[in-house]
């Protein structure tokens, strides 16, 4: 196993840029989860704002993010990845501000949007640039990119780990504090990235804004790999909507849910790099997506399965192991043939429009799941077996585009004009 934790080791040897990108997904995700675990609890307790309202605000945070990634991939393109993160980190800074001073609706509901809108400008520009620099380290055989995006995947899950602890510290002086202080994280990034991060110039600087929508709206394939993963993000999205439904059910309480992500987190931290290694050179880039949706499926088969066990939290463990085996082996593979459809062109649009379809799976698929645990009690098994299909769907198409030989990276490029 620990063969596969190359990557790992390699770090302090690989450029600057690579470990300073990698380094940014650590300090983002510590940043943003010192605040929005307990924004819910803010806006509830300290504000006295209604279960609707907020949301409301949660609803707009995410569609801001999620549905926006997109423009941030358009404008890397046009302007190159610096000036763009650094745009993101002055508006998370000035979201978060604002979250944590503001007293009434208008002022919380920009504070979410700012901090949605942050996450759509800097994400897509850090997974471009990432890209971009691991693609030439792969070509050089130093290392495969798809390690260095599983790496990237262990920095933002420790990060994920350590905000929500260094929040619940603070959180006993004052949510205002806790914004205060991921303000500041964000600064200092955003002067990391300053000094540090180079000003590459963009590759179609001399192009209007939007000319890449043709190419990357054209590319017929990639636009199919794009309908096919989008469910991913629906499926990981139920650990905070289906994940506390099924708790309350069994256990009375979301008492469990902090255990459960942890859990979560330490099989991301622990697995990523072996796994990401293993599928790529095993199973290779069709089949690891297919099996990896598969698993997403049989987690919430598995929920169909043993939610008539008495008393047990088994069905939830399921849920969250196999939905992060899933996620473990789907994400990295995902991520790396992004580039390799594109074309190697234009990676700041395809990052961003595969994760707007993913949002927009998530805005569609959230309400109806929503509308189907509410009513479960018609029939239990209804919401898991449907939400099983999402990822079997997937899984589909993606396995019918690897046996068209579509995934093998560059092939997706021969469609766009």
């Amino acid at each position: 196993m620990f063969r596969h934790w190359a990557t790992l080791r390699q770090l302090p040897d690989l450029p600057g840029v690579v470990r300073l990108l990698v380094a940014t997904q650590l300090a983002f995700n510590i940043g943003f989860y010192l605040v929005l675990p307990y924004l819910a609890g803010h806006l509830t307790a300290d504000l006295a704002l209604g279960g609707a309202v907020v949301g409301l605000v949660l609803g707009l945070r995410t569609f801001s993010q999620q549905g926006l990634f997109v423009v941030g991939g358009v404008l890397t393109d046009r302007f190159g990845a610096k000036p763009v993160i650094l745009a993101g980190c002055a508006l998370r800074v000035a979201g978060f501000v604002l979250l944590g001073l503001a007293t009434t609706l208008p002022g919380v509901l920009g504070g979410a949007v700012l901090t949605g809108f942050a996450a759509a400008l800097f994400s897509p520009a850090v997974e471009s640039a990432l890209a971009g620099e691991a693609g030439e380290l792969e070509r050089d055989g130093r290392v495969r990119r798809s390690d260095v995006f599983a790496l990237f995947a262990v920095a933002g899950e420790v990060g994920a780990v350590t905000g929500p602890l260094l929040g619940a510290a603070l959180l006993g002086v004052d949510f205002q504090l806790v914004c205060l202080v991921a303000a500041a994280l964000f600064v200092v990034i955003g002067i990391a990235h300053a000094q540090a991060l180079p000003a590459r110039p963009a590759a179609h600087a001399a192009e209007p804004v939007l000319a890449g929508w043709r190419e990357v709206l054209g590319n017929r394939t990639f636009l199919l790999f794009a309908a096919g993963y989008s469910g991913y993000l629906l499926c990981y999205n139920q650990l905070y909507l289906a994940l506390p439904f099924e708790l309350r059910r069994a256990a009375g309480d979301e008492a469990a849910l902090g255990p459960l992500f942890a859990l979560a987190s330490l099989m991301i931290v622990l697995g990523q790099l072996p796994v990401a290694s293993w599928a790529r050179g095993a199973l290779g880039h069709g089949r690891g997506l297919v099996i990896g949706f598969a698993t997403m499926s049989a987690a919430f088969l598995s929920v169909a399965v043993l939610r008539p066990l008495p008393g047990t939290l088994l069905p939830a463990i399921a849920l969250v192991v196999l939905l992060t085996a899933g996620q473990m082996l789907v994400v990295p593979l995902a991520q790396d043939l992004v580039p390799r459809l594109a074309g190697e062109r234009r990676l700041g649009s395809y990052f961003g429009v595969l994760s707007s379809a993913g949002g927009l799976a998530v805005l569609v698929g959230s309400a109806g799941t929503g509308a189907l645990l509410d009513a479960s009690s018609a029939w239990p098994p209804l919401p898991w077996l449907a939400l099983a299909a999402v990822p079997l769907a997937g899984a589909a198409v993606l396995g019918r585009m690897a046996r068209r030989g579509a995934l093998a990276g560059g092939a997706a490029h021969r469609d766009a004009p």
